[in-house]
């Protein structure tokens, strides 16, 4: 069973302190106690992804054991990874409980996605590190000549489209007024007063298209005097000075005056 007071938290180092006339490599590449998990579950030689998880830990936890024996000083960091690692196979090994949080097996599903993630991530590296490089693979010149490069534009147009082109700058430069032109129409007032001054001679029901001018040429006036009336006759109907009628839909509005 690991002891982790037996193990002093000294400032981060490397997890290999040779002992003395042992050749010292220092790798840039190796950055802490993932990666040393990384290397013991390729050592499983199996996908990332169908790896034991209890194996994992009992290689990690043998790794430190053999650290202390030949007197490593260990960072806090590969200690603190040994612990969680305990835990989490204490947590495996144990019935499971659907209260517990988190879920020991989804912990143990995150721990193979970094993995995995991280093994991808150095693949990539070693796939970028051994692509031809400058200076080292190939070389440039040393004195490159100097070139002048002439820009001589073509232009391939026929007449039309370069008439076209001017009349539109011509159009956007040219600011343009837009004159709405004036239409014959009946005022609301004038219709109203016409109406009432012809229902004032009518007493029966009679329909609406009896009181409209029957010279009307126009097709837009004659348009505006029937909506003018139609509207003057709900209005004299509100201020109850006449009464309107229909028999149907689409039916003739009758419409008579009142005393």
């Amino acid at each position: 069973m690991l002891d982790l007071d037996d193990f002093d938290a000294p400032p981060r180092e490397p997890p290999h302190s040779p002992a003395p006339q042992t050749l010292i490599l220092q790798l840039g590449s190796w950055e802490g106690p993932l990666d040393l998990l990384l290397m013991l579950a390729r050592a499983q030689k199996v996908d990332l992804a169908q790896i034991s998880i209890l194996a994992l830990v009992d290689q990690y936890l043998d790794f430190i054991r053999d650290a202390k024996a030949l007197s490593l000083e260990l960072a806090a960091d590969y200690l603190v990874m040994a612990a969680w690692l305990a835990y989490l196979k204490s947590a495996l090994l144990l019935p499971p409980d659907p209260k517990e949080d988190p879920d020991p097996h989804e912990l143990a599903l995150k721990l193979q996605f970094q993995l995995q993630r991280l093994d991808a991530m150095r693949d990539a590296g070693a796939k970028l590190l051994a692509r031809p490089q400058m200076g080292w693979d190939s070389f440039r010149r040393a004195a490159p000549e100097g070139l002048r490069t002439d820009t001589v534009s073509r232009y391939d147009t026929s007449l039309y489209e370069l008439l076209a082109s001017y009349g539109a700058l011509q159009a956007r430069a040219q600011h343009g007024v837009h004159v709405v032109r004036r239409r014959p129409v009946m005022a609301l007032d004038e219709a109203i007063e016409r109406l009432e001054r012809l229902l004032g001679t009518s007493l029966d029901w009679t329909e609406l298209s009896r009181f409209l001018p029957h010279d009307l040429t126009d097709e837009s006036y004659a348009r505006s005097v029937l909506a003018s009336s139609f509207v003057a006759t709900l209005e004299l109907v509100r201020l109850g000075k006449a009464s309107i009628s229909q028999g149907a839909a689409f039916a003739p509005i009758l419409v008579r005056g009142r005393p």
